[in-house]
């Protein structure tokens, strides 16, 4: 359902992008680094909007790479420690032990 949300968003989203581009055709004075140029009013428009996007979305990749490597070393490393299973295993069975003790000694009360 949340994909189905983000992608009706961002449906939204490119088609008011799309409406007020083509509302702005005149063209416009355009100064890049190198100099200067004229271009529609759209275009400018459209490809910040492209950069925009391409920008967030590669940071979004790095972050989302970065973190996938970060959990498979976990995974790992949490497969490579038996310790830590056994404890965990311990642990519970010690939890369970002494919730049947206090079961047993509060039905001894009644």
């Amino acid at each position: 359902m949340k994909g189905q949300s983000y992608l009706i968003l961002a449906f939204i989203f490119a088609l008011v992008i799309a409406i007020f581009a083509v509302i702005n055709v005149d063209p416009v004075q355009v100064n890049y680094l190198f100099g200067t140029g004229e271009a529609p009013l759209i275009l400018v428009i459209l490809i910040s909007v492209l950069l925009g996007g391409l920008a967030t979305a590669s940071v979004g990749a790095l972050r989302y790479y970065k973190l996938k490597r970060e959990n498979s070393r976990l995974k790992s490393a949490a497969a490579a420690s038996p310790e830590h299973d056994t404890d965990k295993d311990r642990n519970v069975s010690d939890e369970k032990e002494a919730a049947s003790e206090e079961e047993s000694s509060s039905s001894k009360v009644t």
